[in-house]
């Protein structure tokens, strides 16, 4: 069995920004205690975080996306080529507002040689409303389920050997 990580990313005190830990949250308690399954809420100020995704051989990222000329509650599952063109050598930083993009920049600095560089795949949720608010909008509430459920989906595939 593959060790996996899933990552939400996302301000919970902004409103739907906080979507990508919505999805990690209710993987809290489902996968407790699975030694194969690592959640992490990756918050708004996880650099810290990055230091325990080595011996992970998987990541699954999730997080908002703004200004996707979609609606609220779109969802994207980025291909390969996009995750690879995302980690930059030396991404400028704000550790109190790490985005998924830069963490992988990161984390493949500190993994080295164990980066699971094709094991990388990057769920994001279109949102606009990102006031001072906690909560999501119903919109982007149902994109959290329907994600979660993709996430499972992936999460099965890999026990069972298949390839995503």
């Amino acid at each position: 069995m593959k060790k996996i990580a899933v990552m939400g990313f996302g301000n919970p005190v902004r409103s739907d920004d906080g979507v990508g830990c919505r999805v990690v949250e209710l993987f809290q308690k489902e996968y407790s205690g699975d030694v194969d399954i690592s959640i992490f809420d990756m918050g708004t100020s996880a650099f810290e975080v990055l230091f325990q995704l080595q011996g992970h051989d998987v990541l699954i990222i999730v997080d908002a996306v703004i200004h996707s000329n979609e609606p609220d509650g779109a969802i994207f599952r980025l291909p390969a080529s996009a995750i690879q063109a995302a980690i930059v050598e030396d991404p400028m930083v704000f550790l109190h507002s790490l985005k998924w993009d830069q963490a992988l920049s990161y984390a493949k600095k500190i993994m080295q040689a164990e980066f699971p560089e094709g094991n990388i795949y990057v769920y994001l949720i279109a949102v606009s409303d990102l006031r001072l608010e906690m909560g999501l909008s119903e919109p982007v509430a149902l994109a959290a389920l329907e994600v979660a459920g993709h996430i499972r989906n992936d999460i099965e595939q890999l026990r069972h050997g298949t390839h995503l």
